[in-house]
């Protein structure tokens, strides 16, 4: 049996890794466990930043079919204008892996990232970046289609009507 075989578990605590970290994959897993299933978990991240009074985006960090690290922007909470959902789950996901590469793991984001996250998620390494709605304004590709590290792999439009819409109502009701 090879570690291929294994993948990393959460502890309920949330509060790093434990002896039980490396659980025995269930062959059904890959069959639910897809790019749409993640992107929904990253959805609901995006409804908790709108609940908040926030932009909704959220993105959520998976390692060996597993989430690891869930955030959504907290720009108006902090007072911080790069505390993007992008830069909030990669913080939290290097913490839990205790390393500053994500090199085997896949970011879901509810919206393209900017041109600073994308930097921050070049230096990353993140091995796979799938997010939903294409930024038209000030999407990374507009501006820098290049930044991203060459071995990361993009997927776009994975739940794209379901991301578009939610920042389009709250966009709506800000009017």
């Amino acid at each position: 049996m090879s570690r291929n075989d294994y993948s990393p578990c959460v502890e309920e605590s949330g509060t790093g890794l434990s002896n039980s970290f490396w659980r025995k994959r269930d062959a059904s897993m890959t069959t639910i466990l897809n790019d749409e299933y993640y992107m929904r978990h990253a959805l609901n991240e995006a409804r908790m930043a709108f609940d908040k009074g926030e932009v909704p985006i959220g993105a959520v960090v998976v390692c060996r079919d597993r989430i690891i690290a869930r955030a959504h922007n907290l720009t108006e909470t902090l007072n911080d204008v790069t505390a993007h959902a992008e830069m909030q789950a990669v913080t939290a996901a290097t913490n839990f892996l205790g390393g500053k590469y994500l090199t085997d793991c896949t970011l879901y984001v509810t919206l393209e990232p900017c041109p600073m996250c994308a930097g921050g998620l070049l230096w990353s390494q993140v091995s796979k970046i799938v997010y939903g709605a294409k930024d038209e304004r000030k999407g990374y590709s507009l501006f820098s289609p290049t930044i991203l590290h060459p071995k990361t792999t993009i997927v776009s439009g994975v739940l794209e009507d379901e991301c578009s819409a939610l920042l389009k109502e709250f966009f709506r009701q800000r009017r």
